[in-house]
């Protein structure tokens, strides 16, 4: 059997995507990265494809005519690679609705809070200052709105007295690292159905 093919869109570090390339490896799921694709040419996201053998595309917003080329490079970009589902890893654009239209429950993010509270940038500070008891992360699926399609999966971890923002983030980026791969892995289980806002899985 063939494996699933996935494209990763990521702005930064990679660290998501690296917890998605040690699942494979590990062979715990049936998923190949066909693609990492940055805006950014120094994501070290590139590096981590590179070491991984996976083709890595960049693709600078400055270097298009305007949003929408931009987005139609990305989009040719993963049809190329016979992507199959889109995981935004710490991609830091907001995706129009008409590229979203094009892979409707197709695309899913990984966001650092239990949406839909905290949506947007900063969602641990804004967990912090909002005094929050638990916080954690979330795997949704992309719609039109930020941060408001159908949720897949969420963690769970407490806020301590004593908190920074280092220390709640990190705690939830532990969470991150389980809960991206494992709803990859339901995905190419074909164990996700979505009706509506809700997201059932199949057993």
């Amino acid at each position: 059997m063939n494996n699933h093919k996935i494209g990763v869109l990521a702005s930064g570090r990679g660290s998501n995507l690296q917890s998605v390339l040690d699942n494979i490896e590990n062979k715990k799921m049936p998923v190949e990265v066909a693609i990492v694709i940055s805006d950014k040419a120094d994501a070290f996201a590139l590096e981590r494809a590179k070491k991984a053998g996976i083709a890595q595309v960049v693709i600078l917003r400055k270097e298009c005519s305007d949003k929408t080329d931009f987005e139609n490079k990305i989009d040719a970009a993963l049809r190329e690679a016979s992507v199959e589902l889109v995981v935004l890893a710490g991609f830091m654009r907001i995706l129009s609705s008409d590229f979203v239209a094009k892979w409707k429950h197709k695309i899913i993010n990984i966001h650092p809070a239990l949406l839909p509270s905290f949506t947007g940038l900063d969602a641990q500070g804004q967990a912090l200052e909002y005094g929050v008891k638990v916080a954690g992360c979330t795997v949704h699926f992309v719609d039109e709105g930020m941060d408001t399609g159908p949720i897949i999966l969420q963690k769970v971890v407490p806020v301590l007295d004593g908190d920074t923002h280092d220390m709640l983030a990190d705690r939830i980026l532990v969470q991150e690292h389980i809960a991206l791969p494992e709803a990859i892995g339901l995905w190419a289980e074909d164990k996700i159905e979505v009706c509506g806002r809700k997201v059932y899985i199949k057993k």
